[in-house]
């Protein structure tokens, strides 16, 4: 049975594409925003009175941060590493949040054009502790088209 008019997407199930492969299922997505500058000028009406009008400009560049399990996903790490060593010519990726409905199939996308990690973030260790280990990561792109 698939999604019924009105239903809400559950938030617990996407994942991470690189270049149009599944490389991770993640723990988190937050910050997940694109920003547009607004133009804003005046003129002059055919009676005469000042008009404001305000349309869309250049839109910039985003970010979001994605939490991941500490896994052995060779595929996110290799892109991770390319872009902290700066090598930008394999770093700069298409990159896409899936997300996916209760029967793991897709129903949004965030595509994020030249895309590459730009922070990494550990969670912290403790002898004795029993919690999983995290990986925070900050993604940049230069474009975010949704679908």
């Amino acid at each position: 049975m698939s999604l019924q008019p009105g239903d809400a997407l559950a938030s617990h199930n996407f994942g991470l594409q690189i270049d149009g492969v599944m490389v991770e299922y993640l723990q988190e997505v937050s910050g997940l925003s694109v920003e547009q500058d607004v133009i804003e000028y005046q003129q002059v009406s055919a009676d005469g009175k000042p008009v404001i009008k305000k349309m869309p400009g250049v839109q910039k560049a985003g970010e979001c941060t994605v939490t991941r399990g500490m896994t052995e996903s060779t595929a996110f790490t290799a892109w991770i590493n390319d872009s902290i060593a700066g090598n930008m010519g394999a770093a700069r990726k298409n990159a896409t949040i899936m997300m996916m409905d209760y029967q793991n199939n897709p129903v949004k996308r965030y595509n994020m054009r030249n895309a590459w990690c730009s922070k990494v973030e550990t969670s912290g260790v403790k002898a004795g502790d029993t919690s999983a280990l995290t990986e925070q990561v900050t993604i940049t792109f230069e474009e975010l088209v949704i679908e």
